[in-house]
C-alpha cells in the first residue's frame, strides 16, 4: 500500500493533497490556476453590497430615532398644553362660594388639596419615570384626570351640601385626582424632553417649550369655559362659566391626551445616557468603592474550545450564549438602578440643592396663592353695587398670566442657551450671562408685583391690576422654566425625573402656607354678619409678607451660586 509520502518520494513533487487532506481536488481544467476575474468581481460586488446594506440600515435606524424623538417631543408639547388645567381655578373658584355655599377656607382647601396632590407625590412619580419610562406615567395621568373631573362635575351639579348636595369631602377627593393627574402628565412630558435633548446645545429651549405650553393651557381652557361653555343670563346674554360642562370637557380631553402620551412618549438612546453617567462617576472615583462593578461574570468563557466541536459542544455553546445575553441584560438593568440611586444620593447630599429648593419654596408658594385667589382679590376691589369690568375679570387675568408666563419661559429658555457661560470658557469673546442672573431678575419682578398689590395704589386704581398680573406671570413663569434647566445643568439628566421631582415638591408646602396666610387675613377682614370681605385690608398684609419672602429667596439663590462651595467655586458653568 502506497502512501502520499511515497508518491512524493518517487517523483519529488508535492501534491496538493499532501498539503491538506480536507481540501477539494483541483478541477480537470487546472485547479492550480488563480481564480478568474469574474469570481473576483463577484466577491467585490458581494462586499460592496454588504457595505451599502450596512449604511442603509444605519441611516434607517438613525432616521427612526429622529422620528421617535420628535414625535415624543410633539406629544410632550400636547400633554403640557392640556396638563395645566388647574391654573384655570380662578375662573370657577368664586362660584364655589356663591353656588355651593363654601366658605373661603373651604375654597382654599380645595385648591390646597390639588396643590398637595400635584406636588407631594412628584418624587415618587419622578422615580417611576426614570426607571420605567414616561409612558406608564402618562397612562396614570389619563385615569387621574378622567375620574377626577368626572367626580368634580357631578359633585358641583348636585348643589350645595347644605341643600342636599354631595359632601364637601367628595370635592376634595376629586381635586386630589386632578392634582395627581397634573403631576403625572407634566412630569412625563418634561422628563422625556430633558432626556432626549438634555445633551444638546439647545437643552434650555427644549425644556422651555413644553414648560411654556404648560403655562398656556390655563389660558385656552379658561377661554373655552368663558366663551363657549357658559351659562346664559335671563336676557340671553353670556353669564358665568357652566362649571358642570366645563369639568366634563376637561375630563374627556385630558383622558384622551394621556392615552396618546402612553403610546408615543419615549426616551431615545437611554443606554448612552446611563453609560455617560457611569463614566462621570468613574472619573470621580465613586465606582471603585462599589462592589457592584467588581462582580465576576459567571458566564465568562474559561476556554476557547476547538474548531472540530462536537454537536453536544455546539449545543452547550449556544446555551451559554443565550445565558450570557440574559446576564448582560440583567447587568444593564442593575447598572441603571445603581447609577440612578447613586445620582439621587449625590443630589440629596449637595448643600446647594437645599438652597435652590428653599428659594423655590419661598417664591412659588406666594405665586400659587396669588393665582388661586385672583378671583376673590378682584371681587374685594369692587364692593356692591359695582362689578368688575370685562378688562378686570378673572378670565382676563388668567389669560394675562398665561401669556406673560409663556413668553417669559420661551425667552429665558432661549437666552439662557445663547448667553450661558461655558466650561472651559470659550476663546471667542462674547456676552455671557448666567442662568442665575435671569433667575434673580425674574424673582425681582414677581416680588415687585406682590409689593404693588399690597400698596394703596391698586386698591385706589383697580384698573392697574392687569399690570400686577403681567409682572407676576413673567416672574413666576421664568422661575418655573429656569429651575429645571439649572438642575439639568448642575446635576445632569440621567436622574432628572427624580431630581426635579424632589425640588418640584416644595411648592406644595409653599402653596399651603401662603394660601392659609391669605385665608386668615381675608377672614379677619370680613365684617360681622357677612361672608365676603371688601377692600385692601382683605389681602394687603398677605402680600407684604410675600414680597419679603421673594427677597429672602434671592439671597438663598445668590449664595448657592457664588457662596462658599457654590457652583462658581466648583467651576460649574451655570
Amino acid at each position: 500500500m502506497h502512501s502520499r509520502n511515497s508518491s512524493h518520494s518517487r517523483n519529488g513533487h508535492i501534491d496538493t493533497l499532501d498539503f491538506d487532506s480536507h481540501r477539494k481536488a483541483p478541477s480537470a481544467n487546472g485547479g492550480s490556476r488563480s481564480p478568474s476575474p469574474h469570481g473576483l468581481l463577484r466577491d467585490d460586488d458581494s462586499l460592496l453590497s454588504d457595505v451599502v446594506d450596512g449604511i442603509i440600515e444605519r441611516d434607517r435606524r438613525k432616521m427612526q430615532r429622529l422620528v421617535t424623538k420628535y414625535l415624543s417631543f410633539a406629544s410632550a408639547i400636547l400633554s403640557c398644553l392640556c396638563a395645566g388645567s388647574i391654573t384655570a381655578f380662578s375662573v370657577y373658584g368664586h362660584l364655589f362660594l356663591s353656588r355651593l355655599m363654601y366658605t373661603q377656607f373651604q375654597v382654599n382647601a380645595v385648591s390646597i388639596a390639588a396643590e398637595l396632590a400635584m406636588y407631594l407625590p412628584v418624587p415618587i412619580f419622578g422615580y417611576l419615570c426614570d426607571r420605567y419610562s414616561p409612558r406608564p406615567l402618562s397612562l396614570l395621568a389619563a385615569f387621574f384626570f378622567g375620574s377626577g373631573y368626572l367626580l368634580a362635575a357631578f359633585t358641583y351639579h348636585s348643589g350645595a351640601p347644605t341643600r342636599g348636595g354631595w359632601p364637601f369631602g367628595v370635592m376634595i377627593l376629586a381635586f386630589v385626582g386632578i392634582g395627581m393627574g397634573t403631576s403625572c402628565m407634566y412630569l412625563s412630558a418634561v422628563t422625556t424632553c430633558a432626556k432626549n435633548f438634555g445633551r444638546g446645545k439647545h437643552k434650555g429651549l427644549a425644556l422651555a417649550i413644553p414648560i411654556a405650553a404648560f403655562g398656556l393651557s390655563g389660558m385656552w381652557q379658561s377661554q373655552i369655559g368663558s366663551r363657549v361653555l357658559y351659562e346664559e343670563t335671563a336676557n340671553g346674554g353670556q353669564g358665568d362659566v357652566d362649571v358642570f360642562k366645563f369639568f366634563l370637557f376637561l375630563g374627556g380631553t385630558l383622558f384622551g391626551v394621556g392615552l396618546i402620551g402612553a403610546v408615543v412618549l419615549q426616551v431615545v438612546d437611554e443606554e448612552e445616557l446611563i453609560e455617560e453617567g457611569v463614566e462621570e462617576l468613574e472619573s470621580s472615583g465613586l465606582l471603585e468603592e462599589s462592589a457592584f462593578f467588581h462582580r465576576a461574570n459567571p458566564y465568562e468563557p474559561t476556554s476557547y474550545g476547538t474548531i472540530d466541536a462536537t454537536h453536544e459542544e455546539r449545543f452547550h455553546s449556544q446555551h451559554a450564549a443565550a445565558a450570557q445575553k440574559a446576564y448582560d441584560d440583567d447587568e444593564e438593568e442593575r447598572k441603571k438602578t445603581w447609577l440612578l440611586n447613586a445620582e439621587t444620593r449625590r443630589f440629596l447630599g449637595d448643600h446647594t440643592m437645599w438652597f435652590l429648593a428653599g428659594g423655590f419654596f419661598l417664591v412659588t408658594g406666594p405665586g400659587e396663592a396669588f393665582i388661586n385667589n385672583l378671583g376673590t382679590i378682584i371681587t374685594t376691589l369692587y364692593p356692591p353695587p359695582s362689578t368688575a369690568p370685562a378688562s378686570n375679570s378673572a378670565t382676563t387675568h388668567v389669560s394675562i398670566i398665561a401669556l406673560t408666563s409663556t413668553l417669559a419661559r420661551l425667552v429665558t429658555g432661549t437666552l439662557s442657551d445663547l448667553l450661558a457661560p461655558t466650561a472651559p470658557p470659550s476663546p471667542r469673546k462674547r456676552l455671557a450671562l448666567s442662568r442665575l442672573a435671569f433667575l434673580l431678575a425674574s424673582t425681582l419682578l414677581l416680588t415687585l408685583a406682590f409689593l404693588l398689590l399690597a400698596s394703596p395704589l391698586i386698591a385706589a386704581h383697580p384698573s392697574y391690576l392687569p399690570l400686577v398680573s403681567a409682572l407676576a406671570g413673567t416672574g413666576y413663569g421664568a422661575v418655573f422654566s429656569l429651575t429645571p434647566i439649572i438642575i439639568s445643568v448642575v446635576w445632569g439628566v440621567q436622574n432628572f425625573g427624580t431630581n426635579w421631582g424632589v425640588v418640584a415638591m416644595v411648592p406644595a408646602a409653599g402653596a399651603t402656607v401662603w394660601s392659609a396666610v391669605y385665608s386668615v387675613v381675608y377672614q379677619a377682614g370680613v365684617r360681622e354678619g357677612e361672608t365676603l370681605c371688601w377692600g385692601r385690608g382683605c389681602f394687603a398684609g398677605s402680600f407684604w409678607a410675600m414680597g419679603v419672602s421673594g427677597l429672602v429667596a434671592m439671597g438663598l439663590w445668590a449664595w448657592a451660586w457664588r457662596g462658599r462651595g457654590g457652583w462658581v467655586a466648583r467651576g460649574i458653568a451655570v
